[in-house]
């Protein structure tokens, strides 16, 4: 989905700030986070793609100024209250306050994923653009990517589609490539010469 959360970041941030010796976990508390959301994820059922989905649907005021397993936490909350294990009274009591959940879906839930489609449209060398969709629901398409050209450099196979098992009862395989794109392509002729690659499934991509 279009919003501050984005696979390859947003414009206008800032420099990454990369922390020198960064632990692993900065809390204690931090230390219990991985373990409590991939129980949450097995009692309700679900996939890296909805825990992933509920971290997008954060609101932008408590997305920035959560820390990386707060986000994780409040995905793992997001996800029991979603299917039911849990109600958010029950997280409210616990915690004695209100417990900020992520929004709503905005997508429709559920129903049959459809059939595989492992026929690969593209191949190696083929020049392909990236559709300029601004989808609801979850996607693994860069933003920066988007309406954007370049050569498919490698070709993965049919993998699970995460854009639709966020959101349907099941999986659906779709052909996965791998894009490389001209830095100037990106960001204009002011960059510097190199290239980005970038794992994109062949439902994002139409020939250029």
């Amino acid at each position: 989905m279009d919003g501050v959360h984005d696979l390859g970041g947003r414009d206008g941030m800032g420099p990454v700030v990369v922390e020198q010796d960064e632990p692993t976990y900065h809390e204690a508390w931090e230390r219990r986070v991985p373990g409590l959301a991939f129980a949450a994820l097995g009692a309700a059922g679900a996939g890296t793609p909805v825990f992933r989905h509920a971290i997008e649907r954060m609101h932008p005021e408590h997305f920035f100024a959560a820390t990386y397993y707060e986000r994780w936490l409040t995905s793992a909350a997001t996800v029991l209250v979603e299917r039911g294990i849990v109600t958010a009274d029950d997280l409210n009591a616990a915690l004695g306050a209100q417990f900020a959940l992520s929004g709503p879906q905005r997508v429709p839930q559920g129903g049959d994923p459809g059939p595989d489609h492992t026929e690969a449209q593209f191949n190696l060398g083929d020049r392909v653009r990236v559709r300029n969709r601004h989808p609801l629901g979850h996607t693994r398409c860069p933003g920066y990517v988007r309406g954007h050209a370049g050569e498919v450099v490698r070709y993965d196979g049919p993998c699970n589609f995460d854009d639709v098992e966020a959101h349907r009862d099941g999986k659906r395989l779709e052909p996965l490539y791998c894009v490389r794109f001209d830095a100037a392509e990106l960001w204009g002729a002011d960059a510097e010469p190199s290239s980005v690659c970038v794992d994109l499934f062949e439902e994002y991509l139409e020939p250029a």
